[in-house]
């Protein structure tokens, strides 16, 4: 082997370290952050055969080994009885690992191409379902907290939908109880970016099954509000970070949600307030850099008052 292709091969080393290391550091401070695993957990990975749950999967499966705390992993794949879906990949494939698993052999596709008219989005009524059939299995599995393998992309997709669409401030927690009341849902790779998860899933060589139901729709508002995002990405560098930012920096006084913050109290009382009104100020942006998601714990407790 010639020195080039030895110097070639040693950088795609390096930078496959970098990947690794990044995504457990990233995922594991959104795990800390956000006390989303404790000791005794028996956490249920939701399996769809992308490449976000199997990443979520492999990282999770490393910061268990390094942990101070103990918790059970299960895996777990919705087949949703999806013409031609092959299902012996994901069985193969846990085994490989020695995963404990479980396939749920559900037909919501039929429910879904019957109910929801051609043409139509049909995302909603198949998270409906899909989410009733896991919060069931996680009670029958004993598991009691619920892995799903949404990115950060995935919340800021969220946060634009529900603002442009719905008229209000949400996006998807990275941690919060279930519908039922039964479990906790939690997203380990909150803080990830999807472009990682993508490059991981080729380095890793995870056995992709494409969604061929609600991710084969060319129709949907949310790959409108990804490439909205992506285009943001490559004209204004900072912008989709800080965007991101800014939702574990919420100022309740300053936005027009009464059951949040109580205006009607508000009152002069000769004291200076931090984070009073600058109604008069010009606000100057540019002092506002961009700040790394890695930083975003830290951050949030320099704005608390000492």
């Amino acid at each position: 082997m010639n020195a080039p292709d030895h110097k070639a091969l040693e950088k795609q080393r390096l930078e496959v370290n970098k990947l690794d290391k990044r995504l457990c550091r990233l995922a594991g401070q959104a795990i800390g952050d956000f006390g989303m695993i404790a000791d005794g957990d028996r956490v249920m990975v939701c399996l769809s055969g992308g490449k976000d749950s199997y990443g979520m999967l492999d990282v999770l499966l490393k910061l268990r080994e390094r942990a101070p705390i103990a918790f059970d992993i299960v895996a777990v794949n919705l087949d949703q009885g999806h013409p031609g879906f092959p299902k012996h990949v994901l069985p193969n494939y846990l085994k490989s690992l020695n995963v404990p698993f479980h396939i749920e052999s559900q037909d919501t596709y039929s429910t879904v191409k019957r109910v929801i008219p051609e043409g139509k989005t049909m995302c909603s009524l198949c998270s409906r379902l899909r989410r009733g059939i896991l919060y069931r299995v996680a009670g029958e599995l004993g598991a009691n907290k619920i892995a799903l393998g949404h990115h950060r992309e995935d919340i800021l997709e969220t946060f634009f939908l529900n603002l442009f669409f719905a008229g209000n401030l949400k996006s998807m927690p990275p941690k919060l109880a279930s519908d039922d009341g039964r479990h906790v849902v939690i997203r380990p790779m909150a803080y990830v970016r999807e472009r990682d998860l993508e490059a991981y899933a080729g380095v890793r060589g995870f056995p992709i099954i494409p969604c061929d139901l609600c991710g084969s729709q060319d129709n949907l508002q949310r790959k409108q509000i990804k490439s909205m995002l992506h285009d943001w990405d490559k004209r204004f560098p900072g912008r989709v970070e800080n965007i991101f930012n800014s939702l574990g920096r919420v100022n309740a006084s300053h936005l027009l949600d009464r059951s949040l913050f109580d205006f009607a109290a508000v009152a002069a009382t000769g004291v200076p307030t931090a984070g009073g009104d600058t109604a008069f100020d010009q606000e100057d942006f540019a002092s506002f850099a961009t700040v790394p998601v890695t930083l975003l714990a830290t951050a949030q407790k320099a704005d608390q008052p000492q």
